[in-house]
């Protein structure tokens, strides 16, 4: 058998527009393009770790609408079991990003379907916690859901990754079901570490962060990814590449995380792997990144790291 990641999370129907820049509060800028995408943080980490070569589940909630249609269609055309995405009487969750010219980007997402996950679901999954070594978890969806499906890793030997974004407080339940927290620098700021300016502030909040849970990483953009466990630590800098959006990212090295801790690797492997990803991911167009397959993705990340 494949080694396996269970992915409880988000689904949102992306819009992506392309503009100059951000538009100010009572300004209508014209945009040069727009085009749609699946997305979420939950499916696109599923996606993204079913690139690397393992076998993927998830958990998730679409509304009963062409949107939600599209979303499951993608997901099993990257080979992840769609088998417990519930749908819903409601409607797909939404987001609109608006992507700057130098690649950098800003969005509003609107929940509708995810925040209407339930216990049940969760529970009538239990198989699929057995199976998985790995379960990724997000802010996307109800904190209750993410303590549950904590609770049933842990309980079923799993290793828990929560992405701690978008940024919200932490209850004092989730804390110790969390294996490994990954924030970028606004998610560490408001978990309470130090600013997170460059790679060397990254590290420091990283350790600072540590102290909580047992392993932490730090993703800084443009300047790098920091790690902290209780026996090892660094700062790996970014590769260099040519930007094409920064949309998705965070995700891409989620995706490749999750996917070779579940291979047993390292965590410094496993973020050495996953900063190459996410390199690999952001110098593409999103019709580049649709083709990626498993073959492509490793051959991009051994010429990116010079293997």
């Amino acid at each position: 058998m494949l080694p396996s990641v269970l992915v409880v999370g988000s689904l949102h129907y992306d819009l992506m527009i392309a503009g100059p820049r951000l538009p100010l509060l009572g300004e209508t800028l014209p945009g040069s393009s727009w085009h749609y995408k699946a997305g979420g943080k939950g499916g696109n980490q599923a996606v993204d770790a079913a690139r690397h070569g393992v076998a993927v589940s998830m958990i998730g909630c679409v509304g009963k609408d062409d949107f939600g249609e599209v979303l499951v269609r993608n997901l099993a055309r990257a080979g992840v079991d769609t088998t417990h995405i519930a749908i819903t009487g409601g409607e797909t969750g939404l987001s609109i990003a608006i992507t700057e010219a130098g690649g950098d980007y800003a969005a509003v997402i609107i929940s509708a379907a995810n925040a209407m996950m339930q216990r049940n679901q969760i529970e009538e999954a239990s198989a699929l916690f057995d199976s998985a070594g790995i379960i990724v978890l997000q802010n996307e969806i109800p904190e209750e859901i993410n303590i549950l499906a904590a609770q049933m890793g842990r309980k079923a030997g799993a290793r828990v990754i929560l992405n701690a974004g978008p940024s919200r407080p932490m209850c004092d339940t989730l804390k110790p079901l969390i294996d490994i927290l990954v924030v970028n620098s606004l998610e560490a700021e408001g978990l309470g570490s130090c600013s997170v300016t460059d790679l060397a502030s990254a590290q420091a909040a990283a350790h600072q962060l540590a102290c909580d849970f047992p392993a932490v990483i730090v993703t800084a953009g443009g300047n790098g990814v920091a790690f902290c466990t209780g026996d090892d630590e660094a700062a790996l800098a970014p590769h260099k590449i040519r930007l094409v959006s920064t949309h998705g990212a965070g995700d891409a090295f989620i995706g490749a995380l999750s996917a070779e801790l579940a291979k047993g690797e390292t965590l410094r492997f496993a973020v050495t792997r996953a900063n190459a990803a996410a390199a690999v991911i952001v110098s593409m167009s999103d019709t580049e990144r649709q083709a990626l397959d498993v073959k492509q993705m490793r051959c991009n990340i051994y010429n990116l790291c010079g293997i």
